[in-house]
């Protein structure tokens, strides 16, 4: 029978080479000085007169006595970005910057816990030039989302939309500051939905075609309503793939937010372990007796998972009545878990199957 003792090859192999296949766009951008571009759409060259139909922010567009006419896919994104780009923010620590939208007229933005790093304050800047400062009220690195508050008058907000209910090949409009050039628009699709890619350490993500690019971060991608739907978070470049641009679902960011205006921090449920997906060709390699999976690398002292009698090498598969077949798996069954409960993990070791209880505690506050 093969054994797990071939384990310690593999955490080794794991913590040099961490997940193959993708290089990780997780961005980390400097700001560039200059010139930044302030509108949402660039005005036509030629003069043209445009008659808006409709009322409030449900208008159409129609470009009458002039040679220029738009598609109606045009006058979507058009709109859109008319509508959205008021409340999209740049958002800056001196060290990076990125990307945020205005989700609340009290001054509440979202944007990237990986934009805003360990910093306790940072500068907004607002489509109409203020720059401001912003408390971070509190992050959420697992998910990557940061709630920031700024303090204003007439700020515009942003429509939110219901991530739960989005369907590939939607459109997507995903609007930020790449490289500093401020209320950029890129559109696309939503590519699919609930994504997991491996070694980013998220999941539940939206897959979108619409470019996302260093400065983008933290930006809303919208839909052709001009609600927002997510928030733009990471590319992954692969050799001969593109178009791999991922944002977090709406409906998961605003939760964050939620949690930190209602009770001033997040509570996830936590275990207190690393641990790397297992691969058929690495369960080949290494003689495991699984090919699905997650291998432990690392148990914290003093966590749940100590206490419940979890060891390095030891591999999870299931958690209660859920499979576990990848770290997103384990992730998303945590997040529906409550600080204090208890759950029952199937783990596989040289001598068999075992099941451990391990009682979950309250994640760290970043």
């Amino acid at each position: 029978m093969a054994t797990v003792g071939k384990a310690a090859g593999l955490l080794l192999a794991l913590a040099v080479t961490g997940a193959a296949g993708y290089q990780v766009g997780r961005e980390r951008e400097a700001r560039e000085q200059g010139a930044a571009e302030s509108g949402a759409v660039g005005a036509s060259a030629r003069d043209a007169r445009v008659e808006t139909l409709g009322a409030g922010g449900a208008q159409a567009l129609r470009v009458q006595d002039g040679p220029t006419s738009f598609t109606d896919e045009e006058e979507t994104v058009i709109r859109v970005a008319r509508m959205a780009s008021p409340a999209v923010v740049s958002v800056s620590t001196g060290a990076s910057s990125g990307s945020g939208i205005i989700v609340r007229r009290d001054g509440v933005v979202l944007t990237n816990a990986h934009v805003v790093g360990n910093a306790d304050v940072v500068e907004v800047g607002l489509a109409d030039g203020r720059r401001l400062r912003g408390q971070v009220l509190g992050r959420d690195p697992s998910l990557d989302v940061a709630v920031v508050r700024i303090r204003a008058d007439g700020l515009p907000v942003a429509t939110l939309g219901d991530s739960d209910r989005l369907v590939v090949g939607q459109r997507a409009i995903a609007i930020g500051n790449p490289l500093g050039l401020e209320r950029t628009v890129t559109s696309g699709v939503v590519s699919a939905v609930n994504r997991s890619p491996r070694g980013l350490g998220l999941d539940q993500l939206i897959q979108t075609d619409a470019a996302i690019s260093p400065g983008n971060s933290g930006g809303p991608l919208l839909d052709s309503q001009g609600r927002v739907i997510g928030i733009n978070t990471v590319v992954i470049r692969a050799p001969g793939a593109e178009g791999l641009n991922f944002a977090i679902p709406i409906n998961l960011a605003y939760d964050v937010a939620r949690q930190v205006l209602e009770t001033g921090r997040i509570r996830r449920a936590f275990l207190g372990i690393e641990y790397r997906d297992i691969e058929p060709q690495l369960a080949e390699q290494f003689g495991l007796p699984v090919e699905e999976g997650i291998i432990v690398v690392y148990v914290a002292p003093g966590t749940p998972a100590d206490r419940a009698g979890l060891l390095r090498g030891d591999i999870i598969v299931r958690l209660d009545d859920a499979a576990i077949t990848r770290g997103g798996d384990l992730r998303r069954e945590l997040r529906e878990r409550a600080p204090g409960e208890t759950v029952t993990l199937t783990v596989v070791r040289p001598a068999g199957r075992t099941r451990l209880r391990a009682r979950l505690a309250d994640a760290p506050q970043y």
